[in-house]
């Protein structure tokens, strides 16, 4: 999620793993003569998208990673990066070539199954041709060298800068929706979720921090660093970050037990010790409302780059350039559940994840005894026909305007309104039964509606549409 100021503005005045599936599928023995090579035997190109006809260049189709082995070695004082990424991956069609995601950076040299392969640059596209074609079903690695200056996207009208940004002393990096590809080659759709390694290396002094866990103690020799993190849950391409820099840290365990971390740039040094506390005591919380925590450990980094909006990185959510207050940590961290481990296939369903991260600040207003969802819900249902929460309905999001309004708090509204129909009991228990059942795996709007009318017993069709579809204030 990107908390937006315009939008932390309007609500405080308001007070088994899926992975990608081929573009087409892979041709059955039916659509063969006889005296055709097998279906395992027939090799083509795979698709340069995943098949999101929203970002129809997003991903890439015939394979899905299982593991991202990053190695990038970044000086901030010329903003050079090296990196090494290895991919793990399975083909899902017999491939001829593929496609990796990766905007500038110089390739130098790419080997698949440790046999050098050819490639070639298109725009965002790198096309991998083997040595060998991939069988369907194969397992294979492919290991890409690459160099340069990392270019943040730049999109001013919805999602303002993104990716890896440099900054004086590292880098915030904040890759949602498709950043990834500026600081490594990947399959960047979050259809396609994996694990991952990073082994960053950067001056001494400068600290590494990446989604999971450290490997071991930093390592420090001939005046650099090497950090190792290692994020062991699948998690898709726009959660992941290297974000470096100066950084006060504080670590240790939330009062449930769940390893944290906690880091701010110096110059927001005196929120350290409410980020720790505030993050720990939510964590905790959500634990109980929507289910056992997703993933090993918790936190959050403040970063001196003036973002504007805050985004829910797997394990350890970025907030740019501003110390969060509670409502905007209980927003990230309900993204852990919400967007991390029950993760969309597609682009359109984003309600899924802004709506109910923005839902669950309202849990927490009603959990310390300030406004309740409903009250929220009353005052916002009576803004003007003319507000920006109508004007576009949250469950086909926008692909040049993602992060609206609606997205987030019409989004929120629905469930209230789900709430109400079905009642406390059932609506809590949707929850959890819904972030268990989808736990690490990716989800739709159809399979939400479909638990809740199953455990509600309710045909809820009318509900949804009026506040998912309908492009009109529901009554």
């Amino acid at each position: 999620m990107r908390t937006h100021w315009r939008e932390v503005a309007l609500l405080a005045t308001l007070a088994g793993v899926l992975g990608c599936a081929p573009t087409t599928d892979p041709p059955s023995l039916a659509d063969h003569r006889l005296d055709d090579p097998p279906p395992a035997l027939s090799h083509r190109p795979g698709a340069a998208g995943i098949g999101d006809p929203d970002f129809p260049t997003d991903g890439n189709g015939g394979y899905d990673v299982s593991h991202y082995g990053l190695v990038v070695d970044y000086v901030p004082a010329t903003k050079q990066l090296k990196g090494v990424t290895t991919i793990k991956a399975a083909a899902t069609q017999g491939l001829s070539r593929f496609n990796l995601d990766l905007a500038g950076l110089k390739v130098s040299g790419v080997r698949v199954d440790g046999a050098a392969a050819e490639f070639s640059r298109n725009g965002d596209e790198l096309t991998v041709t083997p040595a060998e074609p991939i069988d369907v079903r194969s397992r294979f690695t492919v290991k890409v060298t690459y160099a340069g200056v990392p270019q943040a996207e730049k999109d001013s009208a919805n999602l303002g800068t993104y990716g890896f940004v440099p900054t004086p002393d590292g880098a915030f990096v904040a890759s949602e929706p498709d950043g990834s590809k500026t600081w490594f080659p990947n399959n960047d759709h979050p259809a396609d979720k994996a694990t991952y390694d990073f082994k960053i290396t950067v001056p001494a002094g400068v600290t590494a921090l990446a989604n999971g866990e450290l490997v071991g103690k930093p390592t420090t020799a001939g005046g650099k660093t090497t950090y190792h993190w290692r994020e062991r849950h699948p998690m898709a391409s726009y959660l992941a970050t290297a974000t470096m820099g100066k950084f006060d840290l504080r670590e240790g365990r939330t009062p449930g037990g769940i390893p944290e971390t906690a880091a701010v740039d110096p110059r927001f040094k005196s929120a350290l010790d409410k980020l720790y506390t505030v993050s720990g005591e939510v964590t905790d919380y959500w634990s109980k409302v929507f289910g056992p925590y997703p993933f090993s450990s918790t936190g959050g980094i403040v970063d001196d780059f003036a973002a504007g909006y805050a985004l829910e990185n797997q394990t350890k959510p970025l907030y740019g350039g501003f110390a969060p207050d509670a409502s905007i940590i209980a927003h990230e961290l309900a993204h852990q559940w919400f967007g991390d481990s029950l993760t969309i296939k597609r682009w359109k369903d984003l309600w899924l994840n802004e709506g109910f991260a923005t839902y669950a600040e309202w849990l927490w207003s009603e959990h310390k005894g300030k406004r309740t969802a409903k009250a929220i819900f009353d005052e916002l249902h009576a803004q003007p026909a003319t507000s920006p929460i109508w004007a576009y309905p949250p469950g086909r999001a926008l692909p040049h305007d993602l992060f609206n309004m609606s997205v987030y708090t019409r989004g929120a509204m629905t469930l209230q309104a789900l709430r109400d129909a079905i009642g406390d009991t059932t609506f809590f228990k949707l929850l959890q039964d819904w972030t268990a059942a989808h736990r690490y795996g990716h989800v739709t709007t159809d399979e939400f509606i479909a638990l809740a009318e199953r455990l509600s017993g309710k045909d809820l069709s009318k509900l949804f549409d009026a506040w998912l579809f309908q492009p009109t204030r529901p009554a």
